[in-house]
């Protein structure tokens, strides 16, 4: 039965006892009065994460709610704490990042005065942790966008906090995948596919706090060959979104994405990964569709490694990227890349 007003805030953990507690005191603390709060524990292996979420359910009983499973990743942790909400409104929240406390008035209040749109966005504040936050929106959460779509092909624009969905828009997205990386950026290419119309909030309506702590992202490897593979998956999945969503080849962020593609192909030739190179190449001509443009060197790219091998073609290429300035060609610059550069000059 879904409960009209409420917002159900889903909480996944593994192994942040302290930080899980102000998660959940950051939804507890909103001016919004109806909440609740379902934290899905990914088979932490330490004793206090689980005691915190017993206790924080003791504590706040019909309220907050805790979930226990094995450990599977982020996805799988996220759709339990879904499949068990009960609200009008999803909010999904990691474990080390914050909410403001009138993150879900704000919101709600937009999607009731705009309700052909079936998600709000506003300012992420990014920081380290204990340090002051900028001044800036993080990515792209100050900029006005009425849909996801072109942009998401080319840079995840937002936080996985910084939306607040209508039920019925994650209803009919269906369960999280079981990627292990890049999960919330496939989970935001169905909310693209289906055509979701966003309103824009501008003010802060969360913090992504950076730490050393057990983060996903900490030893992020992308030549490793189990991460090649995820991408592979992951980028098959979210091309199939594209299409569906009718963003057309010829727009710079599919070309960006197409050259993306082409990039990883080279990468697992240069791991060696030689049927995953193939695949990977099948899949950005196919991004790249009618824009002969931007499939500039696919086939000589397959032919020379045809003729002296996929392995050492890879590798090749894989050290001319070095040389190869950021941003040129078909690339564009992702808003997380442009930030990050702008705190290193600081």
């Amino acid at each position: 039965m879904i409960v009209p007003n409420l917002v159900s805030t889903i909480i996944p953990v593994y192994n942040r006892p302290q930080m899980l507690r102000e998660a959940v005191q950051s939804v507890l603390d909103q001016t919004w009065p109806s909440v609740e709060v379902l934290i899905a524990d990914d088979g932490s292996t330490d004793d206090e994460t689980p005691r915190v979420g017993e206790e924080l359910e003791r504590t706040h009983p019909g309220v907050v709610k805790f979930l226990r499973k094995e450990n599977s990743g982020p996805g799988p942790t996220r759709e339990l704490g879904r499949q068990h909400a009960r609200g009008e409104f999803i909010q999904y929240l990691d474990s080390d990042d914050l909410l403001r406390p009138r993150k879900f008035e704000l919101m709600v209040n937009a999607l009731r005065e705009h309700p052909e749109c079936g998600a709000a966005y506003g300012f992420i504040c990014v920081h380290p942790l204990n340090s002051p936050p900028p001044e800036k929106p993080y990515k792209g959460s100050g900029l006005v966008r009425e849909t996801l779509f072109p942009w998401l092909l080319a840079d995840r624009w937002w936080n996985t906090d910084c939306p607040l969905f209508r039920r019925s828009v994650c209803d009919e997205i269906g369960p999280w995948s079981d990627l292990r990386w890049s999960q919330d950026w496939e989970y935001d290419g169905r909310v693209a596919a289906l055509g979701t119309k966003l309103v824009h909030v501008a003010d802060w309506v969360c913090d992504e706090r950076h730490h050393t702590t057990g983060r996903q992202t900490d030893t992020a490897d992308w030549l490793q060959p189990e991460r090649i593979r995820h991408r592979k998956r992951f980028m098959e999945m979210m091309l199939g979104h594209a299409e569906r969503g009718g963003v057309d080849e010829f727009t710079p962020q599919r070309q960006h994405f197409t050259r993306f593609v082409f990039t990883t192909a080279r990468h697992a030739a240069a791991g060696g990964l030689v049927q995953e190179a193939k695949e990977l190449l099948e899949l950005a001509e196919r991004a790249a569709g009618n824009c002969r443009e931007v499939k500039k060197g696919f086939l000589p790219y397959r032919v020379l490694s045809n003729m002296v091998g996929w392995r050492f073609v890879g590798w090749l290429f894989r050290h001319w990227e070095k040389f190869r300035r950021p941003g040129s060609g078909f690339t564009l610059r992702e808003s997380f890349a442009q930030d990050l550069q702008r705190e290193r000059s600081r």
